[in-house]
């Protein structure tokens, strides 16, 4: 698992308990920052292709809290059609435009975590270069195995999707 591989633009890597993802962004730091700082820009991006996310709550704030859910809304994507996704996001550090640190954690729909599922704590650089942005996360696991069983549930095919979305959606607001 830990190779390097590219998808779509994005690298990634796992070293020890981490997932390192990077990808390059054709916009300006402090736009791309504030997508992920303002629930109106996240709700029309968050999520997978075929999945709408709707912002229950967000505190953009230190201790502030994010709760939101993700539905799939396309047909064809089978099994998954009418799924729901619901997390919880504590914030521990903002620097605007360059970091933030939150806690992240899956919940049911009336967003209490759900204690089998593993937590992560979520380290986002925005560094800027020529006009592009580039976003470094870095996803702390507790164990090996967590880190493994998001792995294994699709998380880097969905951040790849996701920032697919991310790409487009930028586009349309510059």
């Amino acid at each position: 698992m830990s190779e390097n591989k590219s998808v779509n633009k994005l690298v990634t890597r796992v070293e020890g308990r981490e997932l390192i993802i990077e990808r390059v962004f054709e916009a300006p730091r402090e736009l791309v920052f504030s997508v992920f700082s303002d629930p109106v820009h996240l709700a029309a991006w968050w999520g997978p292709q075929g999945w709408e996310t709707e912002v229950h709550e967000m505190d953009f704030k230190i201790n502030g809290v994010w709760l939101y859910c993700m539905t799939c809304v396309d047909k064809n994507q089978g099994d998954f059609f009418g799924m729901k996704s619901c997390g919880k996001a504590v914030y521990h550090e903002i620097v605007v435009p360059e970091k933030i640190v939150y806690t992240d954690m899956f919940t049911d729909t009336d967003y209490n975590v759900l204690p089998e599922m593993p937590e992560t704590v979520v380290k986002m650089d925005f560094l800027e270069k020529e006009g592009k942005t580039t976003i470094i996360t870095r996803s702390q696991f507790s164990t090996a195995e967590a880190l493994k069983q998001v792995v294994d549930m699709g998380a880097v095919q969905g951040v790849s999707s996701q920032y697919e979305r991310l790409d487009n959606y930028l586009s349309h607001i510059q």
